[in-house]
């Protein structure tokens, strides 16, 4: 029993002993943050400016003016307005949203494919602009 009575002993004087070192510690946490505030008070944010190349109209073909009309846009609005058409004419599959099956519009712009996936359907659609 006397054994027990110094092992229990011992981690308390190692407990004591801690307090010290862990109230050091907050005191160089809160210097911490003070740095971090000052870092983006020094550099200014810069605007995000879009790529030039989203950015370019393009013409769409035959096909795609169908769905999009025939004025140049960007691929940005392309994209955009594809998509209306798709949730307009409720033409994502029930069972899995990613895919889109075609109607006769689409499909001459698929490549006469009856389905296709959302990221397939991206690379298509740049095949159709000019």
């Amino acid at each position: 029993m006397a054994t027990a009575k110094k092992s229990t002993a011992a981690p308390a004087k190692k407990a004591a002993a801690a307090k010290p070192a862990a109230a050091a510690k907050p005191a160089a946490k809160k210097a911490a943050p003070a740095k971090a505030a000052a870092k983006p008070a020094a550099k200014p944010a810069a605007a995000r400016k879009p790529n030039a190349a989203f950015m370019k109209e393009m013409t769409p073909s035959g096909e795609l003016a169908a769905v999009v009309g025939n004025k140049p846009l960007p691929r940005t609005e392309v994209t955009k307005k594809v998509w209306d058409y798709i949730k307009a004419q409720n033409l994502q599959d029930e069972s899995n949203r990613r895919m889109i099956n075609a109607d006769d519009k689409l499909k001459a712009v698929f490549g006469g494919k009856a389905q296709v996936s959302m990221f397939e359907m991206t690379k298509l659609i740049s095949d159709h602009l000019k």
